[in-house]
């Protein structure tokens, strides 16, 4: 049953084969850079990129899904939220994707687009090494930074209260609130000295751990806090070398299947488990999911999975995030896509 799903992945790119075509003049020995340029076929061709700066993409009049009403895109790459929305502002773009919510209060409210996610903000505690390999200091974590008011505070209302896994545009999971039961007692914790990590690259993460940081080192916890750029953070989180680790996880991003995020994230054998989750019953729980064809039945599934996975306490949500979007009023036709896949479409045009 995950197989279209895999298949229609962002993950996955289908290119012409010219774009593997060997280019005059490489060695022998020497692998040639794979070029999308002219390759694609969906409503618009990428006719140029420079770098990771700028894009050009031309209507291409073949696709199969209809002609697309724009006739191009100009796109620009901006890592700063601010300067993006500084742009759509200014009028330099018509569109500005992610708004931080730092900015949000800086755009007309006709400009400004929101839309639930299926991204968690969630903290990770390392289950296998540190003083979070104890069951009872792992709730005692979560007991001191559970029921925050972090949605109201940090997100400032542009997010809504970690209930699970599973946030509130997944309509199959709305309404569901895991229960887990046979969890340990909360430990007293003194003195235990733990590294909390996270990134910068979504501007509301780090102060979500500087929140976090002051509630633990109340709670008996000695904090020290990394801050880093993602790239620079997931081998060392991935690795265990971080007691805690606060992550935003688009939980259908990948597969848009909740049985193949918990198996990758909350597994024995998976491969992104930044809370380096090993336990028989979730193991169990997840394969039980697994098997389950019927998409009803393999969504109970999930919801019971997710319910062994939050008994171990080696993730604690947070906030179910929210996406920002800036839309032009000339702007007609924008996919606002809660998997956060899709802005540009068809129907997209000024």
């Amino acid at each position: 049953p995950a197989l279209p799903l895999r298949l229609s992945s962002p993950s996955l790119a289908v290119l012409s084969p010219k774009a593997y075509r060997t280019k005059a003049g490489t060695r022998r020995g020497e692998t040639a850079t794979v070029d999308p340029v002219g390759t694609a076929t969906g409503p618009f061709t990428l006719t140029r990129a420079t770098g990771t700066t700028r894009a050009t993409l031309h209507r291409f009049d073949d696709y199969w899904g209809g002609l697309a009403h724009a006739s191009g895109l100009d796109v620009r790459f901006i890592a700063d939220g601010t300067a993006r929305t500084n742009a759509l502002r200014s009028g330099e773009v018509d569109m500005a994707e992610a708004v931080p919510v730092s900015q949000a209060a800086t755009l007309d409210k006709a400009t400004l687009r929101e839309v639930p996610t299926a991204r968690t903000t969630a903290l990770f505690l390392n289950t296998r090494s540190g003083p979070f390999a104890d069951p009872a200091v792992r709730a005692a974590a979560r007991e001191t930074v559970g029921g925050s008011a972090l949605a109201e505070d940090v997100y400032e209302g542009h997010a809504d209260t970690g209930r699970g896994l599973f946030g509130p545009a997944l309509t199959w999971a709305a309404g569901e609130r895991p229960r887990p039961s046979g969890r340990p007692a909360a430990a007293r914790v003194r003195n235990a000295s733990i590294t909390l990590a996270t990134y910068d690259n979504r501007p509301e993460l780090p102060e979500v751990a500087q929140v976090l940081q002051q509630r633990l080192r109340k709670a008996g916890f000695g904090v020290k806090l990394e801050v880093r750029e993602y790239s620079r953070l997931e081998s060392d989180a991935l690795a265990g070398k971080f007691d805690a680790v606060v992550a935003a996880r688009n939980t259908m991003l990948d597969t848009g299947d909740p049985v193949s995020y918990l198996a990758d994230d909350f597994t024995c054998d998976g491969g992104y488990n930044l809370a380096r989750v090993c336990d028989e019953a979730v193991d169990r729980a997840v394969a039980e999911a697994a098997s389950r064809a019927d998409d009803a039945a393999r969504h109970r599934a999930a919801l019971a999975a997710q319910t062994a996975v939050l008994r171990t306490d080696g993730v604690v949500p947070l906030v179910h995030q929210r996406i920002l979007h800036g839309v032009g009023a000339s702007v007609r036709g924008v996919i606002l896509d809660p998997y956060e896949r899709t802005f540009v479409g068809t129907g997209t045009r000024r």
